[in-house]
């Protein structure tokens, strides 16, 4: 009896034991977490904070490219940056974004490189400043007449009314060069009409012109519609492109090109048009901030699909061209992004 009562007491001591040695392990257990997490929380780098603030995004002519791209980027901005607060800007185009940028009057823009080249080399305020966010798509430079026009080449234009686009846009510019390369003098061989693609078809249904230049993404929407109510055709410029790049180190940003004949079936009737293109290009400062700029390329890149179901041009655009923005360099937060997504 004496040895059961032994035996009970030491199994009793025993589970005694092992229960506070249990405890003191899940005490010592959950030290140890606390302890790691801790060093995690000490040691791990926290999440860079959402950016935040307003800016303006610099875009184009009313029914242009620019304009659409600009609208379609701000919406999905709105989901991608909440705190952001885009304000959209109209200009004349190319040539007025790219100063509006550098002076400080716009923080994003959407140019062609030549303007961007342009500008650079005419020696233009904080030119080193601008920075590249994305390579987007190509300008496709248009030469629009009536069907039964006789005009088959730029060559053809003197003496006509002429649609150049607007003085500070990159129609203008990449316009003067060209009517150079066909040998003829904007201000003496032609009419120059200075308005923008939101006048320019009016004015070639109403007779009021008889031709109109037009640099923009394939299709652009005021062209479609231009047509749906007059008979039009386009007019190759493929034969200027060697005296056009006679013209210096400018014209080295124009390329040799085509647009295929579904880009504009009813006006092309299954003819490809022999043209030339341009690189368009997302452009901050070196003033904005990393954060602010990488989540806007993140954007840009990611929503390719979403904007190119209503701006065709905008399928265009690619990563792995994306940073090939000569004549300026990326910027920090850009090149922040694409590392991140590097394979």
């Amino acid at each position: 009896m004496a040895s059961l009562r032994a035996r009970t007491a030491s199994s009793s001591l025993l589970a005694r034991g092992l229960g506070a040695g249990r405890r003191r392990l899940v005490w010592v257990a959950a030290v140890i977490l606390v302890v790691c997490g801790l060093l995690a929380w000490w040691l791990l780098p926290s999440p860079a904070p959402s950016p935040s603030g307003r800016i303006t995004f610099a875009t184009g002519v009313r029914t242009g490219v620019y304009e659409r791209y600009g609208s379609l980027l701000k919406h999905r901005l709105s989901r991608d940056l909440p705190k952001v607060r885009l304000t959209l800007q109209r200009s004349q185009g190319s040539v007025q974004n790219v100063a509006r940028v550098a002076s400080g009057k716009a923080d994003f823009t959407i140019t062609a490189s030549d303007a961007l080249a342009a500008y650079q080399e005419d020696g233009g305020k904080d030119a080193s400043r601008i920075r590249a966010c994305a390579r987007l798509y190509d300008d496709y430079m248009h030469l629009v007449v009536p069907r039964d026009s006789p005009v088959n080449s730029a060559k053809d234009l003197r003496g006509l009314r002429v649609g150049v686009g607007e003085a500070h846009s990159g129609v203008w510019l990449v316009t003067n060069r060209l009517l150079k390369a066909a040998g003829l003098d904007m201000d003496h061989d032609i009419h120059p009409v200075r308005e923008g693609i939101d006048r320019m078809p009016k004015l070639l249904a109403e007779g009021k012109l008889d031709a109109f230049f037009w640099s923009g993404g394939l299709p652009t929407n005021a062209v479609e519609r231009l047509a749906e109510r007059t008979d039009i055709r386009l007019v190759q410029l493929g034969d200027l492109l060697p005296r056009l790049h006679e013209q210096g180190r400018k014209s080295r940003y124009y390329r040799a090109a085509v647009m295929a004949p579904d880009a504009y079936p009813t006006v092309q009737r299954g003819r490809s048009v022999k043209t030339l293109a341009i690189a368009n290009l997302l452009v901050t400062t070196d003033r904005t901030e990393a954060d602010l700029t990488e989540g806007v390329t993140r954007s840009v890149i990611k929503s390719r699909d979403q904007i190119g179901r209503e701006v065709h041009a905008a399928q265009k655009v690619d990563l792995r061209t994306a940073i090939y923005t000569d004549p300026v360099p990326l910027h920090e937060g850009a090149r922040r992004y694409y590392r991140s997504v590097k394979p």
